[in-house]
């Protein structure tokens, strides 16, 4: 990956990216106000299943064949793996944080980093779009995967620490103990075919249901 590749990966894997992922914490708010995530170690825990054989794994393969119709050019696969990444998500939050995400994704993508539309796809992926990003700036899959899940469990800890469940220190502690974890998540991925597509994490996504009735909630979703 050339030095230009992977400036624009980081760019587009920082916080400071404006896709709002701020303002989502993928269920763990609810999950946080039952208890069932209450320390360091459930939260790296709860955030390892997500990555692995949650959403962070429908977004590792949504990704991954974004990629590779963007390389091949194949604007059909490109827009399918948009609606494939839109429509498997357990909640109505779910399905809202990647299509919302995916068009921030998106617009800023095309204001700030080339004219050249990132997809036609009437539905946005946010795994989609920065996959057929990351093909078109001649970034690998395997780098591009590693990118954004470590992008995705960041912004997990960072929801835990606006939370209150956990400190700084221990947020960095929890990255540094998922790094093995994403580095598998990617394997299995590009590894994966793509009759293994789905995921089950039945905790998380019960939460994610629970927090679009809950009351109080600092996050969208």
């Amino acid at each position: 990956m050339s030095t230009d590749g992977l400036y624009r990966l980081l760019s587009w894997a920082s916080p400071a990216f404006p896709t709002g992922g701020f303002s989502y914490s993928h269920g763990l708010e609810a999950a946080a106000a039952d208890g069932a995530v209450q320390d360091r170690e459930s939260l790296e825990c709860w955030i390892a299943a997500v990555v692995a054989k949650g959403s962070g794994r429908v977004d590792a393969d949504i990704l991954r064949d974004a990629w590779r119709a963007a390389t091949a050019g194949d604007d059909a696969a490109l827009a399918e793996a948009h609606r494939r990444g839109c429509a498997y998500r357990a909640s109505a939050e779910l399905a809202l944080e990647s299509s919302q995400q995916g068009a921030a994704f998106v617009a800023a993508y095309e204001a700030s980093w080339t004219k050249v539309t990132v997809t036609r796809a009437d539905e946005v992926c946010h795994a989609a779009a920065f996959g057929a990003a990351a093909a078109r700036a001649a970034i690998g899959l395997s780098e591009a995967l590693t990118g954004y899940l470590q992008a995705f469990a960041a912004n997990l800890m960072s929801a835990g620490l606006r939370l209150g469940i956990i400190g700084q220190n221990d947020g960095q502690r929890i990255l540094a103990a998922l790094e093995p974890a994403v580095a598998a998540a990617v394997a299995a991925s590009l590894a994966r075919g793509v009759e293994d597509f789905g995921a089950a994490t039945f905790a998380a996504d019960l939460a994610s249901m629970a927090h679009e009735t809950q009351y109080s909630r600092l996050f969208r979703s």
